[in-house]
């Protein structure tokens, strides 16, 4: 199966897209967080400076 999803990705327009992972330790249990997703590449920075606040 995961080949296949990563195959389709890689035909047309799926090499514009990133996959981001956004790691946060919380202040108050010291756990860590993570917010992911499929981003056009040209809006990576945008997607990291939302997901820091």
């Amino acid at each position: 199966m995961a080949k296949k999803s990563v195959a389709s990705l890689q035909k047309g327009g799926g090499k514009e897209f990133t996959k981001v992972v956004v790691t946060t330790k919380s202040a108050k249990t010291g756990a860590y967080t993570f917010k992911e997703g499929m981003v056009h590449n040209d809006k990576v920075k945008e997607f990291v400076a939302e997901a820091t606040k």
